[in-house]
């Protein structure tokens, strides 16, 4: 049985960081992948940089207009720039720790045998046995696919790691669910020139936003042609040729729906099955992730959990700063928690883009305080208007006692660039007067907060 210092399950974010941090410091570190294909983690993976280069490639298309078959030329092409990113950053990755003398990158599937043994099954057909002072899990989460009769049988349905390997672009697309992954494969296909539905089960558009943000998106994306049906129930599906058809149950009735591709984005699941955590001692939270404290340890001190496992945001930025938290517990002061990270922002690539960082409205005032509100329309602000896109609203929410922020809602033009700077002045506890009078460059979006917080009443 081979020991180590540290045993990483996974190599996402927070894992492949922790093991070039402690490989650094002399420890010897072994990081099992059951994937080739995910070296680097999600994100270089199946989720924000590809996406994100899709994205990038969608607004140049709709830029270029053209007949349908122009568009999906571009699309093809786009795909293939997509897979060569996304295939250069995970050699990248790789290379980062196998090339390490004090690193060992494992193919194959971890299971533990005891809390400080696990079996590894490599890709080759051999087992090994590895013993570790301290284990990490970092295995992610995957899509999860709702129990509607005939969607997991049809050969048209795809969760959003499927989708991104299509390299035909539908001229119809249906997508499951109203959230965030739904949306922004809605605007980057709509931009693409695919005819978009969404369909959710709730009324409410964007629940957990604030309601006139999530208005002024709502309307952005009718008005692109993205058709929204709330209050829908699905009933079932199945394959007619080429493409799918969808029986479902709005407010006005039932209506038959035909898509070429169906997207399930229902939400993710964090990755445990298989891991013989029971074995281990490892306790899950009800909703199946694994369960940590406020320094991500898990029930057993020597087992720590990061990322989207643990169930919480699932932003790869978070899977980083769960590096920092575990790293100050096992080599440094141990100051660094998940309950000092202050507030975390987030942002949604529609067209224009989505970030929110802190409170909404509502949630502020539930929560007892005083409040002053800004807005501002994306079309005040001039930039907006050089960029060609003068869509969109700002909103921020202030204490109206101490004149600090507590919340800020962009939707707009480079929006995931602004809201890094609301954030910090949020953790800096700078009051909003010190954005609204500072001096920005010019012509940026980012000078708009200056005419958001001059709204303050």
């Amino acid at each position: 049985m081979r020991k180590v210092d540290a045993l990483i399950i996974g190599f996402g974010k927070g894992g492949k960081t922790l093991a070039g941090t402690l490989a650094g410091k002399g420890q010897t570190v072994v990081v099992v992948e059951k994937s080739p294909k995910m070296y680097g983690g999600t994100c270089i993976n199946v989720a924000c940089i590809p996406t994100k280069s899709l994205v990038h490639s969608a607004a140049l298309s709709a830029a270029q207009g053209g007949s349908f078959a122009e568009k999906a030329a571009r699309f093809t092409a786009a795909i293939a720039e997509k897979n060569r990113v996304t295939a250069f950053l995970r050699d990248k990755n790789y290379h980062k720790l196998a090339d390490n003398k004090n690193v060992t990158v494992l193919d194959g599937t971890a299971s533990f045998v005891s809390d400080k043994e696990v079996e590894v099954q490599l890709a080759n057909g051999e087992t090994q046995q590895l013993t570790a002072e301290r284990i990490f899990i970092n295995t992610g989460a995957r899509p999860f696919v709702p129990s509607i009769p005939g969607l997991k049988d049809s050969k048209h349905v795809y969760v959003s790691e499927e989708l991104l390997d299509v390299e035909t672009l539908p001229q119809e697309m249906i997508i499951i669910g109203g959230g965030y992954i739904g949306m922004e494969f809605a605007s980057m296909y709509a931009n693409f020139g695919s005819r978009v539905t969404i369909i959710q089960d709730g009324e409410v558009f964007l629940p957990r936003e604030d309601a006139e943000i999530a208005a002024a998106v709502l309307k952005s994306l009718e008005d692109r042609g993205i058709v929204v049906l709330r209050s829908t129930k699905i009933n079932s599906v199945k394959d007619e040729g080429n493409r799918a058809s969808m029986t479902v149950t709005t407010p006005a009735g039932e209506k038959v729906l035909s898509a070429d591709a169906i997207l399930a984005a229902t939400g993710r699941r964090p990755n445990v099955e298989g891991l013989g955590l029971e074995k281990a001692g490892v306790v899950l939270t009800e909703r199946g992730a694994v369960k940590t404290d406020s320094k991500l340890q898990t029930s057993v001190p020597h087992i720590y959990a990061m990322g989207d496992v643990v169930g919480g945001l699932q932003f790869t930025y978070i899977s980083l700063d769960d590096f920092r938290v575990v790293f100050s517990q096992i080599g440094g002061d141990g100051t660094r928690t998940t309950a000092n990270r202050g507030a975390v922002p987030y942002s949604v690539f529609l067209d224009p883009p989505f970030s929110r960082v802190g409170l909404s409205e509502k949630e502020a005032r539930e929560k007892g305080y005083n409040v002053k509100i800004a807005k501002l329309p994306a079309a005040a602000i001039p930039k907006a208007h050089v960029l060609q896109k003068p869509v969109g609203l700002l909103k921020a929410i202030i204490d109206a006692d101490t004149n600090l922020i507590l919340g800020a809602h962009l939707f707009c033009e480079d929006s995931y660039e602004t809201i890094n700077l609301v954030k910090l002045a949020m953790d800096a506890k700078i009051p909003y007067t010190v954005l609204r009078d500072t001096i920005y460059t010019h012509p940026t979006m980012t000078e708009g907060l200056n005419d958001l917080f001059a709204t303050v009443q």
